[in-house]
């Protein structure tokens, strides 16, 4: 499994380095962004989501636990989080001076503490989608397979929105600290091993944040949306999921 993981990360770190090169355009959005943004949000929906009835039960299990008591029943909370906090971090990185995304008419921060919050932000959630690629519960080939192409695609779109945000201080620095988070979670589940009930709730994070840091691209109407493109990757995905 090592070579195949090998394999994953490099071609993840390769997407990260290189999509400022692609010449993806912002408005009218390119069609591969839509792509990507389809691709991801069907792999969320059709194979991690039905992931969850099996962690739920582990916390069912764990009722004794204190801590996790009152989480019986809300695995999907861990979702919930997710979405929120990358929901909150784009409003945050909007005001910001740092951004040259869609100005807000409201009063900016000129303090490049968005940046650097942002930044740590998507470096833990590198972090985890690194880690994952050892840590998933399907550790098959394919669902490796699965998972990096949905991944890949999905940096596609967060890289292109940060780059958008923050332009040059984002190729600078930005992408290599998100590279080196998601190197230092896979070398670190390469290594330590995290028990089951925990990847579940860092996996139901993770999906709440590539749900919203793909609608937040994709439902703005200013942005022109390819939404056949969209459904194209939504079908296709879907398709090769349920065939295999």
């Amino acid at each position: 499994m090592l070579v195949p993981s090998l394999i994953s990360i490099v071609v993840l770190v390769l997407v990260h380095l290189f999509v400022s090169r692609l010449g993806l355009s912002g408005i009218p959005r390119s069609k591969w962004l839509s792509l990507g943004g389809g691709i991801s949000v069907t792999y969320i929906f059709l194979h991690v989501l039905p992931e969850f009835a099996e962690y739920q039960e582990m916390f069912a299990e764990h009722t004794s636990d204190d801590v996790l008591n009152f989480m019986e029943h809300h695995i999907y909370g861990f979702a919930l989080l997710g979405l929120v906090a990358f929901y909150a971090l784009e409003r945050a990185a909007k005001r910001s001076k740092q951004s040259h995304r869609e100005p807000s008419e409201e009063v900016e921060e000129d303090d490049t503490s968005v940046f650097w919050i942002h930044m740590f932000s998507f470096m833990v959630y590198n972090g985890i989608i690194g880690y994952l690629l050892w840590g998933r519960e399907d550790q098959s080939t394919m669902g490796l397979v699965y998972y990096v192409l949905a991944m890949a695609f999905h940096f596609m779109v967060t890289d292109f929105s940060l780059y958008q945000h923050y332009q040059e201080l984002y190729r600078r620095r930005g992408r290599w600290m998100v590279v080196a988070a998601l190197v230092g979670g896979w070398a670190l589940g390469l290594t330590v091993e995290i028990a089951e009930i925990h990847v579940g709730m860092i996996f139901a994070f993770v999906a709440g944040g590539v749900i919203m840091n793909v609608l937040k691209e994709e439902l703005p109407e200013e942005r022109k949306s390819n939404i056949w493109a969209f459904l194209t990757g939504v079908v296709a995905y879907a398709v090769l999921l349920i065939a295999t």
